[in-house]
């Protein structure tokens, strides 16, 4: 399989499907295409005839999986015994609608929120939205962990790493870099997810990378763009 992919200092829906693949021990390779160049798609394209243009697209063979969730499915179809998604039907169940919702919404913390994992913020007050994102999100991961996470398989939502961490693991940066303050149960949660050894493998890959510029604040929201679903 060959994963296309965009900055890793920038692009969150990349880091979904790269860090799901990495985690689960999912073999690929990866094709990095920079976001602010011209002709993205065109190179896209390239790579992944019909597909819909956008990272990451995940190809096997001359099959071109584009969207999140669709290469989340095609994954847990395709490997089926990696736990892909967790194991009980309640908690797969949840665990979907949480990833759909994700895939879908909090778009105020996202368009306030840019992932930046080559810069800090103060911490400030973000607005009314966001804050009220943030307190949905972190809604999720309590129930999440209070219902089934505590049958000691693991640290995360649904007790083992699953789709739905790979899914909110961008939130979980813009938290950390950004400074917004949450409740105990989700702190333990990000710092679960932020030593992940393939998320560390990420960001030093992502910092490394000779293209991340220091934008400002007011700047940064132009990194959020329909070329990564």
């Amino acid at each position: 399989m060959k994963l296309l992919i965009g900055n890793k200092c920038y692009s969150s829906w990349s880091l979904r499907a790269w860090l799901l693949m990495r985690v689960k021990s999912i073999a690929f390779s990866e094709k990095l295409v920079l976001l602010d160049e011209p002709g993205f798609k065109q190179t896209v394209f390239a790579e992944a005839p019909g597909s819909g243009g956008t990272v990451p697209t995940l190809i096997d063979g001359d099959l071109a999986v584009w969207e999140t969730l669709a290469i989340i499915e095609y994954l847990h179809e395709t490997h089926p015994d990696a736990g892909i998604w967790p194991s009980d039907p309640a908690a797969r169940a949840q665990a979907r609608a949480a990833c759909s919702e994700m895939h879908a919404g909090f778009t105020a913390l996202r368009g306030a929120c840019p992932m930046n994992l080559g810069k800090r913020y103060a911490a400030r007050d973000r607005g009314a939205d966001v804050a009220r994102d943030v307190e949905r999100i972190t809604g999720i991961w309590r129930q999440a962990r209070e219902r089934f996470g505590g049958a000691g398989e693991g640290p995360f939502l649904y007790g083992a790493f699953s789709a739905a961490d790979a899914m909110y693991a961008p939130v979980v940066t813009r938290l950390d870099t950004y400074g917004i303050a949450i409740d105990p149960v989700s702190q333990d949660y990000m710092r679960a997810v932020l030593a992940l050894p393939a998320y560390r493998e990420w960001l030093a890959a992502a910092l490394d990378e000779p293209w991340i510029v220091a934008h400002d604040e007011v700047d940064e929201s132009a990194l959020v763009d329909l070329r990564q679903s």
